[in-house]
């Protein structure tokens, strides 16, 4: 799924027109380079860097929102927000630490006007992975599988109990492959924060899952 506004449009790519005309980056290419040369004005690297990590981009926002469109709505502020600071990029960590704290930040500012998010979920796709990815990550064990979708749906709920930073934690972990330490920079929290907030979120999944067996 690609975030897209509602009439389909990419409004980010007429932000920042290319100075030369270029070969399109080789996917071998890594993101700092293209960010960099994107910043620079090379327009194919932007889309370079747009295929690569749209998705993760929409399902961790998706996974904070549980709806569709202000998912939608979230992500293309996010990817705004790589245009807007794209001259000012300079590369003091992965591209997509960086970019996951864009997207955090946009998190935060959506939290703070709304109290409440919408539940995840299992009867659409995006709910039902979800789960599998709280299986595979939870730290259980062996990945076992879903039996069955109130499996799923517990699941879900495990992670919608969870408070707020420890779901986000837990979350960009599981969908970017984040380390502690880029999820501390990335939440601008201490080391230890980022671990404690990471134990804690898998030990309530692992309850979940020990509840199912």
């Amino acid at each position: 799924m690609l975030a897209r506004s509602g009439n389909g449009k990419e409004p980010w790519k007429g932000h920042l027109e290319p100075h030369n005309a270029r070969m399109p980056p080789a996917a071998a290419h890594a993101d700092e380079d293209l960010m960099q040369a994107y910043a620079g004005g090379d327009m194919a690297a932007f889309t370079t860097l747009y295929d690569r990590h749209a998705q993760r981009i929409w399902r961790y926002v998706y996974r904070h929102v549980g709806d569709r469109a202000v998912a939608d709505d979230l992500v293309q502020d996010v990817w705004l927000a790589v245009v807007r600071e794209a001259t000012r990029y300079e590369v003091r960590a992965r591209f997509t630490t960086w970019l996951f704290t864009l997207a955090h930040n946009r998190m935060v500012d959506h939290h703070r006007t709304r109290k409440s998010h919408t539940s995840l979920d299992v009867e659409n796709e995006e709910g039902q992975a979800l789960a599998e990815t709280l299986v595979a990550n939870s730290g259980y064990g062996p990945v076992r599988q879903i039996e069955s979708r109130q499996q799923a749906q517990q699941l879900l709920a495990a992670l919608d109990a969870l408070p707020l930073e420890q779901r986000e934690a837990f979350v960009l972990q599981a969908e970017s492959g984040m380390s502690v330490a880029e999820i501390a920079e990335a939440t601008g929290v201490g080391m230890e924060t980022a671990k404690s907030r990471l134990r804690y979120a898998r030990a309530a999944l692992r309850r979940a899952l020990e509840e199912m067996a």
